[in-house]
């Protein structure tokens, strides 16, 4: 016989002390498993933090150091970051970027965190897709994790790392977003030299892996923008071989996304310029 319906435990919750006393029982049981449940969920997030900052502290040293790097180290320190970027963009319309970017500044593993910085962006689409830059530190690898929406889930969906993409400049990246309404993006890599040295790679995200589109090669006393005319970018395309501050020929190129394809559609020469401090 089911001991819930038995009559003799209908008789005593029929007796108002002893119904009482069961409600007070179970009240003090629920009082001491929430908190726990709440200390264990902390310790969960607490304890992911701490494995995190320990990867990427090993990440960039192992760079440094000319050491062997770890791809399944790296994949482990990022996959941590995509249980937090999924936890933040599902279930909101307009997830609160901001604040999820500075719960990531607490997880940098130096102080100061030179060169270290993880970032959640919105890309363009509907439903939006967003990307994560990730930058391990100084001299460490870098990457960038695109989210999409998968049945009201935002899941991993593609990545760009040297892992994937052998010839991916991964030093010190920034994403340039050139579309408001498509995932449309550059990458600027390695630009932390006093001569601005850097590369760009511009990349389209078509729902399912990031396509690219075009690629420079590395560009002194370099600097860009991008309006709404397309994207702008500036450097040095005569450099002095035997002076690398001084430069013969500027350039100005100016780039937009047409019919699906990536376009150089202008080209200006400049006044020689000499390198100064980003």
């Amino acid at each position: 016989m089911n001991f819930i319906f038995s009559r003799r435990w209908i008789s005593h919750l029929r007796h108002p002390r002893y119904a009482i006393r069961c409600i007070a029982a179970v009240n003090v049981v629920l009082l001491v498993l929430i908190p726990f449940a709440i200390g264990l969920r902390a310790q969960i997030k607490g304890d992911s933090a701490a494995e995190f900052k320990r990867l990427a502290g090993q990440l960039s040293a192992a760079r440094l150091n000319g050491a062997a790097e770890s791809e399944d180290s790296q994949e482990m320190a990022l996959g941590i970051l995509d249980g937090l970027a999924a936890s933040v963009l599902t279930g909101s319309a307009s997830p609160d970027l901001d604040a999820a970017n500075r719960r990531m500044a607490d997880l940098v593993s130096h102080v100061p965190p030179v060169g270290e910085n993880y970032r959640l962006v919105r890309l363009g689409g509907d439903p939006a897709a967003y990307a994560m830059v990730v930058n391990f530190g100084l001299g460490g690898p870098a990457a960038v994790r695109i989210y999409s929406n998968a049945s009201g889930r935002y899941v991993l969906a593609a990545k760009i790392d040297h892992i994937v993409e052998k010839d991916f400049f991964d030093s010190d990246i920034e994403i340039v977003l050139v579309s408001a309404a498509e995932p449309v993006f550059v990458i600027v890599s390695g630009r932390t030299d006093d001569l601005a040295t850097g590369m760009f790679s511009a990349w389209r995200f078509d729902g399912r892996r990031a396509v690219p589109l075009w690629s420079s090669d590395l560009l002194q006393q370099s600097s860009y923008e991008t309006d709404g005319d397309g994207f702008h970018l500036t450097y040095c395309s005569e450099p002095d071989e035997d002076h690398p501050a001084q430069c013969h020929k500027m350039t100005r190129d100016l780039y937009r996304l047409q019919a699906g394809e990536w376009k150089r559609v202008e080209t200006k020469e400049l006044a020689p310029a000499k390198a100064t401090p980003k």
